[in-house]
């Protein structure tokens, strides 16, 4: 395992798994929505996203926490492991409930309150995320897919794969 996409719905713990990965293989890792979101909570150009993700993918080692389907097939063809976090919809609201007025190494920002338009895409994630992610991963994907279905599988993981 030497290249690692994590993705799956907000809220699901992947970067919380991303760090704990990281830490137990000696991976870099690289958080999307650092790359995407500027502190002041606006964002890069397309462009520029691309350019900083590109940079990444041509590195032999790494670890990249973010869903950002316009770029997963990248991702994915470059990647020789995927963590796919495929939890149901009220475990990823209360996960991103409960890292409110927390500091995150994965965001420019700390959020104090769920935003309802992000309320609405966690709640829509199954619907509008999720089918594009399952075809892609279908498409004859190269790598290891590991798929969780709720957290505790995460800490099974951790504690039984031999990563170092």
């Amino acid at each position: 395992m030497k290249r690692v996409v994590i993705i799956g719905c907000p809220g699901a713990g992947k970067s919380t798994f991303a760090r704990k990965l990281a830490a137990k293989t000696g991976l870099p890792l690289h958080y999307l929505d650092l790359i995407w979101h500027r502190a002041d909570r606006s964002t890069v150009s397309c462009e520029e996203f691309d350019e900083r993700l590109d940079d990444i993918l041509a590195a032999d080692r790494w670890i990249i926490d973010g869903n950002y389907l316009r770029t997963l097939q990248r991702r994915l063809d470059r990647c020789d492991t995927v963590f796919f976090f495929d939890l149901p919809v009220e475990e990823c609201l209360n996960g991103a409930i409960e890292r409110l007025g927390k500091e995150r190494e994965d965001m420019p920002w700390q959020d104090t309150e769920l935003d309802e338009d992000f309320r609405k895409w966690i709640i829509g994630f199954p619907e509008f995320q999720l089918p594009a992610i399952n075809l892609l991963l279908n498409m004859n994907t190269p790598a290891t897919v590991i798929r969780f279905t709720d957290r505790q599988q995460t800490d099974e993981f951790l504690s039984k794969a031999k990563l170092s």
